[in-house]
């Protein structure tokens, strides 16, 4: 008697972005794990089921199943919550619906859970730039995502390329935060709190993704707002379960940071990508004081301007 083979379930959210359509021929080329089958869902965000089309023309070029759900409007954790809802695999990948999937991305994340039994496993994302990037900006790299490591392990986690184990008692019934859905951080918050609970976040480093950077994101402005908004979602992550004085010391520890990294721009000055890292670094650290603080965070999605970059 032969066993089920194993699954895996792909899920890409989308929000009225025409490059999902090279994100799911990209998935044509991806190799399976041995012995596991694959299905991939698309989580439409938009008000109406302005993907459903595209996803319907591209099927028959798609070899594995295919299911398209829509669910909106706007708010990146509805599309998140509504793969997981959907999903039924053993495994969820999650990849953005503006990256590209290399030929071994899949298998090397498999490869890893299956390794280290982790309850998510993360992979890299490489930027890719075209000409509208500034030379700083592209010898700087400062688009590409890895893992934070913190004293040797990974405390945190993001969805633009993760593979996770829905057998999990960890992940089983576990949601992303609705009340982050237009402000992002809804992922870092969902890998800190597995973690918190004992949880095991696992890094394959082969397994690349690609993300072209769009002349929106090419922008100084882009990426300062982006880091002052994760600096926020740490902030108040780091808030829970403190009391005043903690918050207040955290605060000052931030501020401190901060301090330390805009003099650093200072010094350097006249190195564009020295200076710029320690701004952004300091911008980092000013927002998470505003989250120690409570302030809201800056809303990210559900816009057009949002999709568009």
């Amino acid at each position: 008697m032969t066993s089920a083979p194993l699954r895996i379930d792909i899920g890409i959210c989308t929000f009225r972005r025409p490059a999902l359509e090279a994100t799911l021929l990209s998935l044509t080329g991806v190799d399976a794990p041995e012995g596991v089958s694959l299905r991939i869902i698309v989580a439409d965000n938009d008000e109406t089921p302005t993907a459903a089309a595209l996803v319907d023309r591209l099927r028959p070029r798609l070899a594995c199943g295919l299911r398209y759900v829509h669910c909106p409007a706007g708010n990146i954790s509805i599309a998140r919550n509504a793969v997981l809802d959907a999903s039924d695999a053993d495994y969820l990948a999650f990849i953005d619906d503006d990256e590209i999937a290399t030929q071994t991305w899949l298998s090397e994340l498999f490869a890893v859970a299956r390794k280290t039994d982790a309850d998510a496993v993360l992979g890299p994302v490489r930027a890719t730039y075209g000409d509208a990037a500034p030379g700083w900006m592209q010898q700087g790299d400062f688009h590409s995502t890895f893992p934070v490591f913190v004293r040797g392990e990974i405390i945190t986690g993001y969805t633009c390329n993760v593979l996770l184990d829905l057998k999990s008692s960890r992940l089983i019934g576990r949601r992303f935060n609705l009340a982050l859905g237009k402000t992002g951080g809804e992922d870092t918050e969902f890998f800190t709190h597995i973690h918190r609970q004992g949880g095991m976040i696992a890094y394959a480093e082969n397994a690349w993704l690609e993300e072209p950077v769009t002349p929106q994101r090419a922008s100084f402005a882009w990426l300062a707002k982006r880091r002052y908004r994760m600096g926020q979602t740490h902030g108040r992550l780091l808030a829970e379960g403190r009391g005043m004085a903690g918050r207040f010391g955290a605060f000052f520890l931030a501020l401190a940071k901060a301090g330390v990294c805009f003099a650093g721009a200072a010094a350097g000055a006249f190195a564009p990508i020295r200076r710029n890292r320690f701004v952004l670094r300091g911008l980092l650290h000013v927002g998470a004081m505003s989250g120690l603080l409570g302030f809201r965070e800056i809303d990210q999605y559900g816009t057009l301007g949002a999709a568009a970059s």
